[in-house]
């Protein structure tokens, strides 16, 4: 599905969602790491489409203490709505280049909603080492990027629940967290009730990556139109993925996080991309942006012959 199509990439320099100051230069960093030269030469016909405008914290006020920006950060993620679902309506495949995860909202509502003007659905592949299924009942922080995956099973926060058409956006069952390994207390009840599935790191560990992803593309793709991969790069282990405003010890190795994009690439199902939580400040060499382009082309087809 993914193979042969234009790619527009799409960039959101947000940071209003996190508690670290530094993702809104990973668009950047990821354009400075070749992202499009390197598509290009793969084959791929790639138009990049620039930055969603979006403010700064200095510049605005935080508001209510457990979500905090959420005017902000749902302004941005309603631009950014629309420019996905625009490029879905161009017979494009929107990459987009985070920012904080709240961008998700805009990102993965789009392409549900997009399916569902066709009366389909889509699974959603969530690679993140949290859950970001917390609410503003259950945050711990009030940061709105451990909850644009509530928003999009919905209810809340309804600020970002509410971007589109539809509440909720993406069934709970066509949804697939993978790589888990720091959750919340209450967010742990939250994905409980949810009924999302989930396959923690002691799960890869115990079944392998292959394993485990031939099990979540199976549930996300089955009976819908294919899946938003959404991918947070502090996934990987810090050990090769330092530059993350939220970095946790025990994450996917190098071949690991590969074999994940590659098995997607391999799927024929990619309906669209995101690619979040880069902090460039936290970087050695750029290296977290290296390996997060490295992954967007394993994703988009490259392979090892």
């Amino acid at each position: 599905m993914s193979r042969g199509r234009s790619i527009h990439i799409l960039g959101v320099p947000l940071d209003l969602g996190a508690g670290r100051r530094g993702v809104d230069m990973g668009p950047s960093a990821v354009r400075i790491a070749g992202l499009a030269e390197r598509l290009v030469a793969i084959g791929r016909d790639v138009t990049d489409r620039g930055n969603v405008l979006t403010p700064i914290p200095e510049t605005r006020e935080a508001g209510d203490p457990q979500k905090k920006y959420i005017r902000e950060i749902a302004r941005v993620c309603r631009r950014l709505y629309q420019l996905v679902l625009q490029s879905h309506r161009e017979g494009a495949l929107p990459i987009v280049l985070g920012g904080d995860h709240s961008v998700a909202a805009g990102s993965a509502g789009a392409t549900a909603d997009h399916a569902a003007e066709r009366g389909r659905e889509i699974g959603l592949l969530w690679i993140d080492a949290h859950g970001d299924m917390n609410t503003p009942a259950t945050t711990t922080s009030g940061n709105v990027h451990g909850m644009p995956l509530a928003a999009l099973i919905g209810p809340e926060p309804s600020e970002l629940a509410r971007i589109g058409r539809r509440t909720p956006k993406v069934s709970a069952d066509k949804t697939v967290l993978i790589g888990v390994r720091n959750l919340d207390e209450l967010e742990k009840q939250r994905i409980r009730d949810a009924h999302v599935h989930l396959f923690t790191m002691k799960d890869i560990d115990r079944h392998g990556i292959a394993a485990v992803m031939e099990r979540a593309l199976a549930i996300a793709g089955k009976d819908t139109d294919g899946v938003h991969v959404s991918f947070d790069m502090d996934v990987c282990d810090p050990s090769i993925a330092p530059g993350v405003g939220t970095p946790v010890k025990g994450g996917l190795d190098y071949r690991e996080a590969h074999m994940v994009m590659e098995m997607v690439a391999d799927s024929g199902r990619l309906l669209s991309l995101d690619l979040v939580e880069i902090n460039p400040i936290l970087d050695t060499q750029n290296q977290t942006a290296i390996l997060g382009a490295e992954l967007v082309l394993s994703a988009m087809g490259q392979g090892i012959i």
